[in-house]
C-alpha cells in the first residue's frame, strides 16, 4: 500500500462542509503498481511544444479587466530549493467580482468581458513564472450555510515526469476571510498554511500600476506545498 500523506502538512481529502472535495477523493485505498515509460516519461522542450498562453490576463484587447492589478511572481523548487526550471504551471481564479469563466458557476454575480481567468506558463531556468491579472474577489459556496472562499489564484504544476503533478491555491496576506476558509484550514499545521499565502513585495519589481505579490511552490519534501482542489 501507498503511505499516507503527512497529515500534518497537507490538507483533509474530504472537507466538511465543502461537498466537492467528496467527489475528488478516492473513495478506496489506493494500491501501489509498477510504473511503465509513460509516467516515468516526462514533458521534454516545453517551450518549443506547448507555448505560453495569456501571460498577461488584465485586459482582452484595448480594455483593462475591472479590479486591482496585480503581478504575481511564482517560482516552482524543489525540496532542497533548487529551481524546475521548465515546469508547465497552469493557472485559473475568477474575477473582480468572484465569478468564474466555467459554465457551472452558479454564482450570480457579474461576468468581466475584458477578462479570461486562465493562463499556462513555462518555469525560466530560475523556476520564475510571472503573471499579470486582477486580484480575484471572494464568493459565496453554494449550499454551505453562508461560507465564503476568500480571494485565491489556483495552480497545477506538472514536473520532470507525467506523474509529477501538484494542484494548489495561493492565498493572498491580510484577507479576514482567510481564517474561516475551509479549504486552507483544512491543512493542520500553521507553518504549511502560511506556505500557502503569498508576500506582498515591493512595487519596484512590476509595473508601477501593480501591487506585486510573490510566491513560493515547493514540489516535494518536507516543507512541500500543500495539495489543494
Amino acid at each position: 500500500m501507498i503511505d499516507r500523506r503527512d497529515a500534518r502538512t497537507q490538507p483533509e481529502g474530504v472537507v466538511e462542509g465543502y461537498a466537492q472535495t467528496s467527489q475528488r477523493w478516492p473513495a478506496q485505498a489506493l494500491a501501489r503498481r509498477p510504473l511503465t515509460a509513460s509516467e516515468l516519461s516526462g514533458p521534454k522542450n516545453l517551450t518549443r511544444r506547448i507555448a505560453p498562453v495569456r501571460g498577461d490576463l488584465a485586459g482582452q484587447g484595448k480594455k483593462r479587466a475591472l479590479g486591482q492589478l496585480i503581478h504575481v511572481r511564482a517560482r516552482v523548487v524543489d525540496e532542497d530549493g533548487l529551481p524546475v526550471a521548465g515546469a508547465l504551471v497552469e493557472i485559473w481564479h475568477c474575477n473582480a467580482a468572484g465569478k468564474y469563466i466555467h459554465p457551472n458557476d452558479s454564482n450570480d454575480a457579474p461576468q468581466d468581458p475584458n477578462f479570461y481567468g486562465a493562463a499556462r506558463l513555462v518555469a525560466g531556468d530560475s523556476g520564475l513564472i510571472e503573471l499579470r491579472t486582477i486580484k480575484p474577489g471572494a464568493y459565496p459556496v453554494p449550499d454551505s450555510g453562508g461560507w465564503w472562499r476568500p480571494p485565491h489564484i489556483h495552480f497545477s504544476v506538472w514536473g520532470r515526469v507525467w506523474l509529477s503533478r501538484l494542484v494548489t491555491q495561493m492565498f493572498f496576506p491580510g484577507e479576514p476571510l482567510n481564517e474561516t476558509d475551509y479549504i486552507l484550514n483544512a491543512i493542520g499545521d500553521a507553518q504549511a498554511r502560511r506556505r500557502c499565502i503569498a508576500e506582498l513585495a515591493p512595487t519596484a519589481k512590476a509595473r508601477q500600476n501593480a501591487l506585486v505579490y510573490e510566491y513560493q511552490i515547493v514540489v516535494r519534501g518536507r516543507s512541500s506545498t500543500a495539495s489543494m482542489p
